[in-house]
C-alpha cells in the first residue's frame, strides 16, 4: 500500500505507538511529557537546532565527527575527548549495526561481550538496549549537543528512546536510510515508518522542544550527482515538514570538484527553502551540512589529511552550516579517538582560515548552480506528477520508474540504470541518464563534458572511466586517468 503525505492523526500515531513501545523492554520507560520537561531543563547551548541557528547568524561552519562505541562509560570517554582535544562543536552517537536492523537480542549479546572484553565489540552504541535513563546520563555528561546517526529503515523505537533520552538531533529518512542501506526493505514501508518518526519530532516541536532533523545527504557516497542527492533531500524535508518537523539540515556528500561542491551546497539550500515555501512549510528552519569525502581514502595518514582538508575547504567556501569530518585512519577501519581528534583539528584549522572567504558568487559556481537547479527541479516535478500531487506516493513510483535512481545502491527498489563519471575537471557528470527525465540539452551538456575528457585522455567514453574514478582518490588523484 502506497503511503500518503499527510500528517498522522493523533489516533493513528498512538495506535502505532502501542506496538512500537513493546518491541523491547526499554520502550516502557518512554514518557513524552517527562521527556519534554527534561529537554526544557537543558541550557540553550545544549540544543542542536539552537547551535546551528547561531552558526548561521555568525557565518561560521561547525565541525562534527562520527563516533560510537558499545558501552556508556566508553562512549562518554570518547565523546568527551573529541569535545575537548578534538575541539568538536557538535557530537554524534553512531548506532550499532544490530540496532539498525532491529536485532536487539544480538545487540544485547554484543553488550555483554563488550563488558567482558572491556572494549567495544559493536560498531556503535545500542540506544534501544540501554534505554532512556542511560541516554540522559550520557547527554548530561557532555557540554555539546549530541546527534543520533544510524542507518535504519524502521527507526520508530530508536526515535522514541533517543528523543526521550535527551538527544536533540536525529538523522535519516525513509529514502536515504533505505535505498543506500538495504536490499529488500519496501520503500513504501520505510517512508511510512519514517512518517511516524517525523511525527514524533513534530510533536516535540508543538510542545516547545525543537529537535533538529537531518536527512542523510551522501546516500551511497559514490559519485552521486548533486541533482540526485538534492532531490532526495528536498523530498525528505517536505515529508518531515508535513509531520511538523521545524528544523531541517539538508546534506551533501563532497564530490571533489570545488566549483561543483560549492554550487551544490548553494543550490541545496535554495531548493529546500524554495520547495518548503511552495508547499506551505516556510516556517521550518533550513541549514546545510557537507560530508567530507565518503569514498575510498589513501592509507597513508599524511595523504588522508590532504583529503580531509580539501573537504574542509569545500565546506568553508560554500558556507555550509556544518561539516562532518573524516579521520586519517579512514582506509584502515574504526579509528582511534586520537585519529578522530586529529581529523577534527585539521578541519578546524582550515575552516577557521577560510571563514572570511567565499566562492558563492564565482561565475563558474553560478553556472554550475543553475545546471543543478534545473536538473533537480526536473526530478522533483516529475516525481510530484507521478504521485498526482503527493510526494510520498510519487517517490515510490519515481523509484519504480527510474525517475529517481541512486548510483550503486543495493536496494531492489532502485532501478540502477544511472551511471556517473567525472569530466575532465573532476566534476561528476552523467555517463548514462538511465530513465531520468532530462531534456536533450541537459543530456548533451553531460555528454559534451565527458567527451572532452575522452579527447584529453585519448580514449573512448566508457564504463572504465567509472571504475577508474571510484578508486582515484585512494590512489592520490581525483580523476581516474589511465596509467
Amino acid at each position: 500500500m502506497e503511503p500518503v503525505n499527510k500528517k498522522l492523526t493523533e489516533d493513528a500515531f498512538y495506535e502505532i505507538q502501542q506496538e512500537v513501545l513493546t518491541q523491547w523492554p526499554t520502550g516502557k520507560d518512554v514518557c513524552f511529557e517527562d521527556a519534554v520537561a527534561f529537554h526544557k531543563r537543558y541550557p540553550a547551548n545544549k540544543n542542536f537546532a539552537g547551535k546551528l541557528a547561531k552558526a548561521e547568524k555568525d557565518g561560521v561552519t561547525l565541525i562534527q565527527p562520527r563516533a560510537g562505541v558499545a558501552l556508556p562509560s566508553l562512549l562518554v570517554e570518547l565523546l568527551s575527548y573529541l569535545e575537548t582535544e578534538g575541539e568538536a562543536d557538535l557530537l554524534p552517537t553512531t548506532i550499532d549495526s544490530y540496532t539498525r536492523h532491529n536485532r536487539y537480542t544480538e545487540a544485547e549479546a554484543g553488550i555483554e561481550e563488550s563488558k567482558r572484553e572491556n572494549r567495544s565489540m559493536l560498531n556503535g552504541f545500542p540506544v534501544v538496549n540501554f534505554g532512556v535513563e542511560v541516554c540522559r546520563n550520557i547527554n548530561t555528561s557532555l557540554k555539546a549537543p549530541v546527534q543520533v546517526r544510524h542507518g535504519t529503515p524502521d527507526a520508530r523505537l530508536l526515535t522514541e528512546i533517543s528523543l526521550a533520552g535527551g538527544f536533540t538531533s536525529y538523522e535519516g529518512g525513509g529514502i536515504s536510510y533505505n535505498i543506500p542501506y538495504s536490499k529488500n526493505y519496501p520503500l513504501a514501508k520505510s517512508i511510512a515508518d519514517w512518517q511516524y518518526a517525523d511525527r514524533l519530532l513534530g510533536m516535540y516541536a508543538e510542545a516547545g522542544v525543537i529537535i533538529n532533523k537531518e536527512p542523510f545527504g551522501p546516500l551511497t557516497g559514490t559519485l552521486v550527482p548533486p541533482c540526485v542527492s538534492h532531490a532526495v533531500a528536498v523530498i525528505e524535508a517536505l515529508l518531515a515538514a508535513e509531520q511538523g518537523v521545524m528544523d531541517i539540515t539538508v546534506g551533501y556528500g563532497q564530490c571533489g570538484n570545488l566549483v561543483q561542491d560549492v554550487a551544490a551546497i548553494k543550490s541545496l539550500r535554495s531548493l529546500t527553502e524554495e520547495y518548503l515555501q511552495k508547499f506551505g512549510y516556510g516556517d521550518a528552519a533550513v541549514t546545510t551540512v557537507l560530508h567530507q569525502w565518503m569514498g575510498g581514502f589513501p592509507q597513508d595518514e599524511s595523504k588522508a589529511f590532504g583529503v580531509i582538508s580539501w573537504g574542509a575547504a569545500a565546506a568553508a567556501l560554500s558556507k555550509a552550516t556544518k561539516v562532518i569530518v573524516k579521520t586519517p585512519h579512514e582506509a584502515m577501519g574504526i579509528p582511534t579517538k586520537e585519529a578522530n581528534a586529529s581529523g577534527l583539528k585539521a578541519t578546524r584549522q582550515v575552516v577557521s582560515m577560510l571563514k572570511d572567504q567565499s566562492m558563492l558568487d564565482d561565475t563558474r559556481v553560478l553556472a554550475e548552480y543553475e545546471m543543478i537547479m534545473e536538473e533537480t527541479r526536473t526530478l522533483l516535478e516529475r516525481s510530484y506528477a507521478l504521485g498526482e500531487g503527493d510526494f510520498a506516493i510519487g517517490t515510490v513510483r519515481a523509484f519504480e520508474a527510474g525517475v529517481l535512481d541512486i548510483p550503486f545502491a543495493p536496494s531492489r527498489n532502485n532501478l540502477g540504470k544511472l551511471l556517473p563519471a567525472r569530466d575532465n575537471d573532476g566534476a561528476v557528470r552523467l555517463l548514462d541518464c538511465g530513465n531520468m527525465p532530462f531534456s536533450q540539452d541537459i543530456k548533451d551538456f553531460h555528454r559534451k563534458r565527458l567527451e572532452e575528457r575522452g579527447q584529453y585522455e585519448k580514449r573512448k567514453v566508457s564504463f572504465q572511466m567509472v571504475v577508474d574514478d571510484i578508486y582515484a582518490i585512494g590512489k592520490g588523484n581525483l580523476v581516474g586517468r589511465p596509467v
